[in-house]
């Protein structure tokens, strides 16, 4: 029988991490987890109560209401993959809108919910046979991951999917506001003093700006079947 490893992918907003794991999730019989959904449900509760807005964070009461945020996945079987649940409500469609993007990388500066997520994070992957993708995963909930993907992409091909994805889903959004939101989630994420965006030194680099999705998978199946033979 294969060995299960874990699988860390982390990079830049936009790059299709969470496509790629979905993908290889299926192909392994894997648990798959996007971290990045956990961050933004944050994110969409800190809206929802008017903690966080343009220009305002507050930070005290965000911090006290961690203990009271319950998150959740659960399998959707139509869909084919695990949906975000806050507070037992399916919050996934919420929190893939532009103004959940606009603020998630402020809340996951914040060390009291990146600590409060880790430790959730690490928790489900302490059995293996794991893809989860996200900023840091790699380098702080998974540093010894048996495999670990870094991805990137110029910061306009990211914006173009995003902004065709964004359309596609009936969102009325500019490019140019796409571009921004992707320019400054870059610099918070590249930046931030907790956990900050940074390629582990044993992280094996993808730019797939010009790389389709079936190209990509196929090229990282093939350094997981070469991990698991080792």
């Amino acid at each position: 029988m294969d060995k299960k490893i874990t699988i860390a992918i982390d990079g830049f907003s936009s790059t299709g991490k969470s496509t790629l794991a979905k993908q290889l999730a299926k192909a392994l019989g894997y648990v798959y987890v996007d971290t990045g959904a956990m961050y933004r449900a944050i994110a969409y509760f800190s809206m929802q109560k008017g903690y966080i807005k343009t220009d305002y964070l507050d930070k005290q009461s965000l911090v006290e209401s961690l203990p009271n945020i319950q998150l959740q996945f659960q399998f959707n079987t139509e869909l084919g993959f695990a949906e975000m649940y806050l507070n037992g409500e399916n919050v996934e469609k919420q929190i893939r809108t532009i103004e959940v993007s606009g603020f998630v990388s402020k809340v996951a500066e914040i060390p009291e919910v990146r600590a409060k997520l880790v430790e959730q994070q690490q928790q489900m992957g302490k059995n293996k046979g794991i893809v989860m993708d996200g900023r840091d995963i790699g380098t702080v909930v998974f540093p010894d991951a048996e495999l670990k993907i870094y991805m990137t992409a110029s910061a306009q091909t990211r914006a173009q999917r995003r902004y065709d994805e964004l359309i596609q889903k009936g969102d009325q959004v500019t490019f140019e506001e796409v571009l921004r939101n992707v320019e400054e989630r870059d610099y918070i994420d590249t930046h931030r003093s907790n956990s900050p965006l940074v390629k582990a030194e044993d992280a094996i680099e993808i730019d797939n700006s010009n790389l389709n999705r079936e190209e990509q998978f196929e090229l990282v199946l093939k350094l997981v079947q070469d991990k698991i033979k080792e």
